[in-house]
């Protein structure tokens, strides 16, 4: 089995930063990638960044793009997601997924395992 576990969230000001990490422990797979995804009170979960396992192709929703970077440490198993030039609408529970490939995707269905989430509070 494989654990999922996020850090980092918490309250910050609109244009404020947060960095979230994402470790991946237990029966790791030998290539996978990995990817962020988050939800809203009241919608649906949303796809936010995905990375490949080799980090050269990486994904970002057109919400974040220009602000949010997605990286990744593989002698560490983990993921990070870097956000900047926050806004209250990125307030949302941040979830950390693994996908059993190299190849990362932006399909919600397509991820295997999920953190147990990080709750991210921009105030205006």
């Amino acid at each position: 089995q494989v654990q999922l576990v996020e850090s980092g969230g918490g309250l910050v000001q609109a244009g404020g930063s947060l960095r979230l990490s994402c470790a991946a422990s237990g029966r790791t797979f030998s290539n996978y990638a990995m990817g962020w995804f988050r939800q809203a009170p009241g919608k649906e979960r949303e796809f936010v960044a995905a990375i490949s396992w080799s980090g050269d192709n990486t994904y970002y929703a057109n919400s974040v793009k220009g602000r949010f970077t997605i990286s990744r440490n593989n002698a560490k198993d983990t993921v990070y997601l870097q956000m900047n030039s926050l806004k209250p609408e990125d307030t949302a529970v941040y979830y950390c997924s693994l996908r059993r490939s190299a190849r990362a995707t932006t399909t919600r269905y397509d991820h295997d395992y999920w953190g147990q989430g990080t709750q991210v509070t921009v105030s205006s």
